[in-house]
C-alpha cells in the first residue's frame, strides 16, 4: 500500500499545481486506452510456463506550459494491470517524467520541482516476471537564486532536497541535498557555455552508515539550439568521499546530440562516463529516447502507448515497460552509449538504435556488467488509416564476475487502424526468447494484445 499511496499523492499534488496553469495558458493532451493481452508464460520460466489473461487499461498524458510565472513539461503513463486467471494481484503502474518552474520573483528567484517515475527489476539476475517488477519514484524540489552580471553573464545559486524511493527494495531509499553555483556566459544567441560545481551530501534510510557518502563535481556545459542540430556537453571530473573513509575520484563526461539534415532523416547520440548510483543514473543520464518532447511528431508518439513498443523490452505490448537499473545503494563507474537514426517518408517510417553500456561496481561485483543491443523498428501505412508496424531487439548482456551470458531477442508486429480523429484500434503479437547460462533463466513467450485508444 505505501506505493499506492505514493502514487495517489504525486497525483493530486500534480493535478492542484497544473490546474491554474492550464486555465491560463497550458497545453494538456491525452490518450485513454483498454485492451486484453494473453501471454502463454507470464512467469517467464524455462520449465513451468503459466497462461495468463491480463486487462490493461491506461491512459498516457503530456503537460506543457511556458508562462510568464510558471513552466512546466510532465509527460507519463499510468496503467492498471488485472490478471483475470489470478495468477497475480493486480498491479497500478506508472511512469513519469516531470519538471515545473515557478517564477517566485522575475530574474531573482524561482522554485523548481522534478519527479522521475518508473518500473524497475526488484532482482535483475531473475526475468522480469509481474513479481520481479517494482515501482521507483526519484523527487527534487528546491529554490534557484539567479543573478545578472551584464548582459551575456548570469549566475545562479541552487539547493535541492532529493528522495528516492522504491517499493520493494528499501536499499535504494535515500535523501539527498545538493548545492551548487553555476555561472553562463552566452555566446551567440543559440549558444551557451557554463562553469559549474555541485556538492551533494547522500544519506541512505536502510544501510549502514558506510553507504552513506559526499560528492563532489565541478565542470564545464555547452549547449547549443539550433533549427536542426542540438547538443549538449558536459566535461569535468568528480570526487566521492564516503563516511567510511575512503575517496574516489573520475572524470565526469556526458554528451547528447540531435541533428536532423532533411526532413525525413534524424539522427541522436548520447553517451556517459561517470560515477552513479541507481537515483543518480535515473536523473541525470542522457537518453536518445525521453517523455518531454515538445515538437508535435514527438508528442504524437509520447502519447500513442504503441509507438515504441519494440523499444520497451519486456512487458505489455502496450503502456509501461520494466527498465533495467539494478536498484540499490551502490555507486559504480558508468559507461553508456545510445544512438538513435530515424527516416520517414509519407508512408514508410524506419527506427535503428544500437545501445552499449558497462557497469563496474565500486563494493560488490556481483553486478559488474557489459551489455549490447540493437532495435529495430519499421512502419508502413498500408491505406491512410491503416498502419501495420514491426520490430525487432537483440540484447545481450554479460555479468563479467559470476561468468554468466544473457541473449535475449524480441520480435513483433502491430496492426492499427484509425477509426476517425479521436478512436483507434491496435492488434499486437510480440515472441521473446532468451538464452541463458544461468539454470533456469532461458524461455520463450509469446504475447497478444488487442485494444482501443481515444486520443483526446
Amino acid at each position: 500500500m505505501p506505493a499506492v499511496k505514493r502514487l495517489t499523492h504525486a497525483v493530486l499534488l500534480g493535478l492542484v499545481c497544473a490546474a491554474p496553469a492550464v486555465s491560463q495558458a497550458g497545453t494538456l493532451d491525452y490518450t485513454l486506452y483498454a485492451g486484453l493481452e494473453h501471454s502463454n508464460n507470464i512467469t517467464l520460466s524455462s520449465d513451468n510456463p503459466i497462461s495468463e489473461n491480463v486487462l490493461t487499461p491506461g491512459a498516457t498524458f503530456q503537460f506543457t506550459q511556458m508562462g510568464s510565472t510558471f513552466q512546466a513539461n510532465v509527460a507519463g503513463t499510468l496503467e492498471y494491470r488485472k490478471y483475470l486467471q489470478n495468477h497475480f494481484d493486480s498491479q497500478t503502474q506508472t511512469q513519469i517524467v516531470g519538471q515545473g518552474n515557478w517564477t517566485v520573483m522575475p530574474d531573482r528567484l524561482d522554485f523548481s520541482v522534478e519527479d522521475y517515475a518508473g518500473v524497475q527489476p526488484v532482482d535483475q539476475l531473475s526475468a522480469d516476471s509481474p513479481d520481479n517488477q517494482q515501482q521507483t519514484n526519484v523527487f527534487a524540489a528546491g529554490p534557484t537564486l539567479h543573478m545578472r552580471f551584464g548582459d551575456a553573464t548570469r549566475g545562479q545559486f541552487e539547493l535541492r532536497y532529493i528522495n528516492s524511493y522504491a517499493s520493494k527494495v528499501d536499499d535504494f531509499d535515500s535523501n539527498r541535498g545538493m548545492a551548487a553555483f553555476r555561472l553562463f556566459r552566452d555566446l551567440t544567441p543559440t549558444d551557451t557555455i557554463s562553469g559549474n560545481v555541485e556538492y551533494s551530501d547522500i544519506n541512505f534510510k536502510n544501510q549502514p552508515s558506510s553507504a552513506n557518502y559526499k560528492r563532489e563535481e565541478a565542470y564545464l556545459r555547452y549547449t547549443s539550439q539550433l533549427a536542426h542540430f542540438d547538443a549538449d556537453v558536459m566535461l569535468g571530473g568528480t570526487r566521492l568521499n564516503f563516511d567510511e573513509g575512503r575517496d574516489r575520484s573520475s572524470p565526469l563526461l556526458r554528451v547528447q546530440v540531435g541533428w536532423q539534415p532533411t526532413l525525413r532523416n534524424s539522427f541522436a547520440v548520447a553517451g556517459t562516463y561517470q560515477y552513479a548510483d541507481a537515483a543518480t543514473d535515473i536523473m541525470t543520464t542522457p537518453s536518445v529516447y525521453g517523455l518531454g518532447a515538445t515538437d508535435n511528431s514527438s508528442r504524437t508518439e509520447a502519447l500513442d502507448p504503441f509507438a515504441n513498443t519494440g523499444g520497451l523490452g519486456r512487458g505489455s505490448l502496450s503502456g509501461i515497460g520494466v527498465g533495467s537499473a539494478v536498484i540499490g545503494s551502490q555507486v559504480y563507474k558508468e559507461k553508456r552509449f545510445e544512438a538513435n537514426w530515424n527516416w520517414k517518408s509519407e508512408r514508410l517510417n524506419i527506427t535503428v538504435s544500437p545501445a552499449w553500456n558497462k557497469l563496474q561496481y565500486i563494493d560488490d561485483s556481483t553486478f559488474n556488467q557489459t551489455g549490447k543491443g540493437l532495435s529495430v523498428g519499421v512502419g508502413y501505412r498500408v491505406t491512410p488509416t491503416l498502419t501495420l508496424s514491426g520490430f525487432g531487439t537483440a540484447d545481450r548482456l554479460r555479468y563479467d564476475t559470476i561468468d554468466r551470458t544473457d541473449n535475449t531477442v524480441r520480435l513483433g508486429l502491430d496492426l492499427g487502424q484509425q477509426w476517425n480523429r479521436h478512436w483507434s484500434w491496435h492488434a499486437s503479437v510480440a515472441r521473446e526468447r532468451r538464452t541463458s547460462d544461468a539454470v533456469g533463466q532461458s524461455y520463450r513467450e509469446t504475447e497478444f494484445f488487442v485494444g482501443v485508444v481515444y486520443r483526446r
